[in-house]
């Protein structure tokens, strides 16, 4: 009976794994077990930055809308709380797109609340 060569499998996850981890620094890129180790680590940080990445978003929009609203004498909060009272139902993300790239149209929201 002829010999049968085997290890295409494992070859195969470990080229995986190295490919993965290509651009590491270090022993990260071209050993199996560090690179391994590397890859779960940066999985779980991936895990958890995408859901920390919407809580920065939010903060960067309400930086945008205070810078937006300070500027015609208001405050972040009296601005927000206008709104509320108003029933104008405008989300976060919107509010800071009009306040960076139509101030015009900002200005005439501000007017409508104040």
């Amino acid at each position: 009976m002829a010999r049968v060569k085997r290890g295409t499998i494992a070859n195969k996850r470990r080229r995986a794994v190295l490919k993965a981890a290509k651009g590491y620094r270090f022993g990260r890129s071209t050993k199996e077990r560090l690179a391994r180790e590397a890859l779960l680590h940066a999985g779980s940080h991936a895990f958890a930055h995408r859901r920390r990445k919407k809580s920065d978003f939010r903060g960067l929009w309400q930086t945008k809308i205070s810078a937006g609203v300070a500027s015609h004498g208001f405050s972040y909060s009296r601005f927000m709380g206008a709104l509320k009272k108003k029933h104008i139902a405008l989300d976060r993300k919107s509010l800071a797109t009009l306040a960076e790239h139509k101030p015009e149209s900002f200005k005439r929201l501000l007017e409508s609340i104040a």
